[in-house]
C-alpha cells in the first residue's frame, strides 16, 4: 500500500482495526522517520496554527477532507446591557484553521476531518496525519506524527498540548462531552462588575472577600495543613443576581474559569465520563474556578454519587474553587447541601427588599435619556410598588416600559406607562406561581416557595 491510497483503503476496514493498520503502514512507508501517535485531546494543532505559532498545509498527493462551518456574527450589545446586571445563564470545539469575512460580518471556518498535513514549526518540518471517525456511537479523533527524530516529535506534541491547556482571554466551556474555549463569553464576563451589581447588605463584599482571600492564602493553608480548596453555593430564586455575581467574581479575581453547561455526552455515554473529564481538567488547570451553574439540573440520581466522589473523594482538588448556583435547593441531595467540605459556604440570594429595589431603579434611571427618566417621587413610588419583584422582573419593568413608550412617545408619560407595566408583570408572576403549584408533587418546589419567611429561615441556617 502506498501513502496516496492509505486513507481510502483503511476506511474499508472494521472500525477497531483502522488505528493499528495505519500505524503499521506508516512504519513501513517511513522507516527512517520517528512516529508517535495518540488521540488528539489537547493536541489541537489547528488552534495552535490559527494563533500563528506554526503553519499547516494539506499535502497534495491525497484528498484532504475539511468540514466548513458558518459562524454567525456576534449580536450587538445594547446600551443598557452593562446596567441590568442580573442576567440568566452564562450561555456559550474545534480549532478553526481559516475564516473568510463577508460584508455582513459573518464568516466561515474550516476544520480538517481526514487529512495529511505538513507542519512547519521552529524551522523544522513534520508530517501529521489526522483521522476523525466514529462507529455510530462514539466520536474519535486520532493523530500520527512523523518527524526526523522522536525528540522533535515529542517536543512538538508537548508544546502544542501545553499551549492548548492554557486559558487566556477566554472561558473554557464543557458541553456535549467536550471542552471548547469561548472568547465571546469571556468578553461578556468582562462587562460584569461589582459596581453594577445590587445585593442585600454586605453580601457583595463578603463574597468578594471570600474568594480574594482564598486565592491569596495558598501558603497559609499549606502551613497549617488545611486542604487548599473551596466549595461555594449560591442559593435563591431566579433573577436575583447569582449569575451576575459569578461573572463579577471571575472578572475581579483573574483566575482561569471553567464553566460546565451539561454533563450529557453525545452518543448517550454515561455522565461519569463527563464528570471525570471536568474534574481532571480542573485539577490540571488549578488554581481555577469551576463554575457549576444550576447544579440541581446537572445532577441526577444516576450521576450524583460519582460527582460527590470527584468533588470530595480521594483526589485533593488543590486550588479548585467549585462555585455552584441553584434556584432549587430542595432538589439537591442533603449530602450535597448540608455536608461540610463539599460546599462549605452557602450564600442566600433573596428577593430584593425596599432599599435594594430603590438602588436598582436609581441605577437604571440614571442610564436613561432625560425624556424617559423618572422623578425622585417616581423612583420612590415604584420601589414601593414592586414588592416581591426579583431583579430580573425589575429589569423587565424598565425594558417593557421603554418599548411601550417608544411606540407612543409622550413627554412625561413614562411613569404612567410603568405603572401599567407593574400591574401586567405582577399578573404574570401570579400566573407563573399558579402554574408551578399545579405541577406534580415530586416536581413541585417546596411549600411556600422562596418567600420572605423561607429566605429568613435559610439565612439562619446558612449563617451570615
Amino acid at each position: 500500500m502506498n501513502k496516496e491510497e492509505l486513507i481510502s483503503e483503511v476506511l474499508l476496514l472494521p472500525y477497531t482495526a483502522i488505528e493499528y493498520h495505519i500505524s503499521e503502514q506508516m512504519s513501513k512507508l517511513f522507516p527512517d522517520k520517528a512516529l508517535i501517535e495518540g488521540d488528539t485531546g489537547y493536541f489541537d494543532v489547528e488552534a495552535y496554527a490559527a494563533a500563528g505559532l506554526c503553519t499547516i498545509t494539506g499535502k497534495s498527493f491525497m484528498h484532504n477532507q475539511k468540514m466548513t462551518y458558518w459562524q454567525m456574527r456576534e449580536p450587538e450589545v445594547m446600551p443598557w446591557h452593562s446596567m441590568g446586571g442580573h442576567m440568566h445563564g452564562m450561555m456559550g470545539g474545534m480549532g478553526a484553521i481559516s475564516s473568510a469575512g463577508t460584508d455582513s460580518g459573518e464568516s466561515t471556518a474550516d476544520s480538517f476531518k481526514k487529512a495529511w498535513l505538513e507542519v512547519t514549526w521552529q524551522r523544522t518540518s513534520l508530517d501529521l496525519l489526522i483521522l476523525q471517525s466514529d462507529d455510530g456511537n462514539f466520536h474519535k479523533s486520532h493523530y500520527w506524527l512523523l518527524a526526523d527524530s522522536e525528540e522533535l516529535a515529542r517536543n512538538f506534541l508537548a508544546t502544542v498540548c501545553k499551549w492548548n491547556m492554557e486559558i487566556r482571554a477566554e472561558v473554557l466551556v464543557f458541553d456535549n462531552g467536550h471542552w471548547h474555549k469561548d472568547e465571546h463569553l469571556y468578553q461578556d464576563i468582562k462587562g460584569a462588575t461589582f459596581d453594577n451589581l445590587i445585593l442585600q447588605g454586605n453580601l457583595k463584599q463578603d463574597i468578594r472577600d471570600d474568594l480574594a482571600q482564598f486565592f491569596a492564602a495558598h501558603a497559609t493553608y499549606d502551613e497549617y495543613g488545611v486542604p487548599w480548596k473551596r466549595g461555594i453555593l449560591f442559593v435563591g430564586p431566579p433573577g436575583n443576581g447569582k449569575t451576575h455575581t459569578v461573572k463579577a467574581l471571575i472578572n475581579s479575581i483573574e483566575q482561569p474559569c471553567l464553566y460546565v453547561k451539561s454533563f450529557r455526552q453525545m452518543g448517550g455515554a454515561p455522565d461519569e465520563f463527563s464528570i471525570r473529564q471536568v474534574f481532571d481538567r480542573a485539577r490540571r488547570t488549578a488554581p481555577c474556578v469551576l463554575v457549576l451553574e444550576d447544579l440541581d439540573s446537572l445532577l441526577t440520581p444516576q450521576n450524583r454519587s460519582f460527582f460527590l466522589n470527584e468533588l470530595d473523594g480521594f483526589a485533593a482538588n488543590i486550588g479548585i474553587v467549585a462555585l455552584a448556583t441553584t434556584n432549587h435547593p430542595e432538589r439537591l441531595d442533603p449530602a450535597i447541601l448540608d455536608r461540610p467540605s463539599r460546599f462549605d459556604r452557602k450564600y442566600p440570594f433573596g428577593l430584593p427588599e425596599l432599599s435594594e429595589r430603590k438602588a436598582y431603579i436609581e441605577m437604571w434611571n440614571a442610564s436613561l435619556k432625560p425624556a424617559v427618566r423618572l422623578s425622585e417621587e417616581g423612583i420612590a413610588k415604584f420601589a414601593e410598588a414592586t414588592e416581591g419583584f426579583s431583579f430580573a422582573y425589575l429589569k423587565e419593568l424598565f425594558l417593557s416600559s421603554m418599548m411601550r413608550w417608544i411606540a407612543n412617545p409622550q413627554q412625561g408619560a413614562m411613569e404612567d406607562v410603568m405603572a401599567g407595566q407593574v400591574t401586567v408583570l405582577r399578573e404574570q408572576m401570579v400566573s407563573s406561581q399558579a402554574f408551578q403549584a399545579s405541577e406534580p408533587a415530586e416536581e413541585a418546589p417546596m411549600p411556600g416557595g422562596f418567600d420572605g419567611a423561607v429566605m429568613r429561615h435559610m439565612r439562619r441556617r446558612m449563617g451570615p
